[in-house]
């Protein structure tokens, strides 16, 4: 399958919306490229302070949630035993092997995510007739995680301010408007980056999991019997004893898991090796040692007081001096997780752009030497705007909790869907192995995501309907492009037969004329219109097409490919990997071909703009096609994706319908 083009007007087309695919049989250990072995321990520690964040700050409100949530378990030793068996062997199944032991050697180049899994699985699986509903289950993955983005935030901010109310009560009702200052205060530095404060995230974060560890330990040396909530047997019981009360407890526990598929969308920036080092040995032990000792310390409790401290047994592992000292640092490493959540989301969203999904729009970077530091001003007003919303609409993190893990159980239910595909089309499992491994991860994810649906009445909805509103807009502008550029083709005149027609009558000009166009083939609007209305030809005419690969990134030997069409015409096509953002004017300087270098001051880019107009065509339906034009006229210029010279820039209209 070929990559898909980006023109003047367009990323890509529904044909390819999962382009980013690399042809791969078994996976390839990639982790070389992010150091040796002496610069894995390095890589590890950076990994702290990104990728865990979210599942880190869990035990800050998983436990509690899970005893004095919406659905309230008595806090006795049988039912804390069962939680905490629950907890550990879902981080065991989940995250463990299903994250970290198996998804996460399906990358792209090393990169990973759900866009990532879905493309390997559209270029392998050949257009085959379940496909479709794989694509559409991958897009949808990607929709749920703009519902997660902004309730993680919300979530774990609040629930650390929350702790304040441990050091004196008479702080409860100031929790919402201090979360709001700090988030507000921390979407409010990204458009001028992080580089800076990033550097303090991975020693925060370390002494943060440091911190879960001795406290953890510091309870556990009182009651060493809690280390048998290990034994699987307990989480059995817990069920046999309980039935529906285990079933509803899910949807808290849960809680304990979210962020564990940012260990896999993170691969990229650290590769798989350091991530798992960081994960198994660091990261993993803490939690544990975390959760065992709030369950230790609410069993050394009698009845009455295990009632109270159960609604808020994190902050109550602490020496009552300090507290406050806690409750700084949970909310430290809760804005440093909110802060890898809006990352993700800037990231998310750059990969859609590429991939086809999402139009146009202005991005920023933050930083000279860090590609990945991007800021994307309308997805952070858009975060910050709902992100607000849901505090002042929850006002607790208890209620907040309602709406967490729906979005999160949904994502990886359709990651192990996507992961069945891989196993049996990729990577050719034998599916009497592949099949039980695949029922055991089905019997977790359908579980917890089936308990959180009981939750969607008191705010489960939220993040599927973001993600419903998301689906749509993605699936629309794939679904747009596809048509636009299918209606373009029709109309397209062959190159050749234009430069033998035009080139030998019409007036020509000095200087150089790029005209952009979205597929190799055929004439791009944009010249017809041009020799219609001006009647020239300039001396040099280059038909520029800029294609995403399906690779993350491309060197720069692959970058530029030239063809000599005669009479002055030249097709140009610049490769750039979906993790990139392309620079047209640097690229052509860079390797001056066609003839001669190319000096701006001598060349004229020439843009064309579509006006869609609405048709009976069979296609979409008309509110669709109404809503692809509105995102189509609201799309970043090309002249400013491309970062081309806003004074050498023509734009020429055409109508078209689809």
């Amino acid at each position: 399958m070929p990559a898909d083009t980006v023109g003047a007007d367009a990323p890509l087309s529904l044909n390819t919306v999962a382009a980013g695919a690399q042809a791969i049989e078994e996976p390839s250990e990639l982790d070389g490229q992010h150091g040796h072995r002496e610069g894995l321990l390095k890589l590890a520690v950076g990994a702290v302070g990104v990728v865990f964040g979210d599942i880190g700050t869990s035990p800050i409100y998983a436990f509690r949630e899970t005893f004095a949530g919406h659905h309230v378990l008595t806090p006795d030793r049988g039912h804390i035993l069962g939680v905490l068996s629950l907890i550990f062997w879902s981080m065991m199944v989940v995250v463990t092997i299903k994250y970290v032991t198996i998804i996460m050697r399906a990358d792209n180049k090393g990169e990973g995510g759900s866009l990532a899994l879905l493309a390997l699985i559209n270029r392998q699986a050949d257009r085959k007739r379940w496909t479709g509903g794989i694509i559409l289950l991958g897009v949808f993955a990607t929709a749920l995680f703009y519902g997660d983005s902004m309730i993680t935030p919300a979530m774990s901010v609040l629930s650390a301010v929350e702790g304040l109310a441990v050091v004196d009560g008479r702080f409860t009702p100031f929790a919402p408007p201090i979360a709001i200052g700090i988030l507000v205060g921390l979407f409010m530095i990204q458009s001028r980056g992080t580089a800076k404060v990033g550097l303090l995230f991975g020693p925060v974060m370390l002494l943060y999991f440091v911190v879960l560890a001795v406290l953890g330990v510091m309870h556990i040396v009182g009651d060493p019997a809690i280390i048998v909530a290990l034994n699987p047997i307990y989480a059995v019981r817990f069920f046999l004893d309980e039935g529906l009360h285990a079933f509803l407890a899910m949807g808290s526990v849960v809680l304990a898991l979210t962020g564990a598929e940012a260990l896999y969308a993170d691969m990229g920036h650290f590769g798989r090796n350091p991530i798992r080092v960081s994960w198994l040995f660091f990261v993993l032990p803490a939690l544990m040692l975390n959760y065992l000792g709030q369950g230790a310390m609410i069993l050394s409790l009698p009845p009455a007081g295990a009632q109270a401290a159960i609604h808020n047994p994190f902050f109550l592992l602490a020496p009552e001096n300090l507290r406050l000292p806690l409750v700084l640092l949970a909310t430290a490493a809760t804005v440093i997780a909110s802060q890898a959540v809006i990352s993700g989301a800037f990231s998310v969203t750059q990969q859609a752009i590429q991939l086809g999904f999402v139009p146009r729009l202005k991005i920023i970077h933050t930083s000279q030497t860090a590609a990945g530091q991007i800021f994307i001003p309308i997805v952070n007003r858009a975060l910050m705007i709902m992100v607000i919303l849901l505090v002042l609409a929850f006002r607790t993190s208890s209620n907040l909790a309602a709406a967490y893990g729906i979005a999160v159980t949904g994502a990886m239910l359709i990651d192990t869907i996507l992961l069945a595909a891989v196993l049996t089309t990729l990577w050719k499992w034998n599916k009497l192995l592949a099949a039980p491994m695949i029922a055991g991860f089905l019997l977790f994810d359908l579980g917890y995501f089936a308990s959180n649906l009981t939750k969607v009445p008191d705010g489960g909805w939220f993040p599927l309907a973001v993600g419903v509103v998301a689906f749509t807009f993605l699936t629309t502008w794939a679904k747009g492009r596809q048509l636009m550029l299918a209606r373009m083709r029709e109309a397209a005149m062959p190159v050749q037969v234009f430069i033998k027609s035009a080139a030998t009558s019409a007036t020509r000009v000095g200087g150089t004329a790029v005209f952009m166009t979205s597929t190799p083939d055929g004439v791009p609007h944009a010249l017809l219109h041009n020799l219609k209305h001006n009647r020239v030809l300039h001396e040099r005419i280059v038909l520029l097409t800029v294609k995403v690969t399906d690779v993350p990134h491309v060197s720069d030997e692959k970058r530029f490919y030239q063809e000599d069409l005669g009479q002055g015409f030249h097709r140009v096509i610049l490769k750039y990997g979906f993790m990139e953002d392309p620079d047209v004017p640097a690229c052509l300087k860079a390797f001056g071909a066609c003839g001669a270098q190319f000096k701006m001051m001598d060349t004229s880019f020439f843009l064309s703009r579509q006006t869609l107009l609405p048709s009976e065509r069979p296609g979409m339906m008309i509110w669709r096609e109404k809503l692809f034009a509105w995102m189509l006229r609201n799309a970043e210029s090309a002249m400013e994706f491309f970062r081309l010279p806003t004074n050498r820039v023509v734009e020429l209209g055409s109508q078209i319908e689809i």
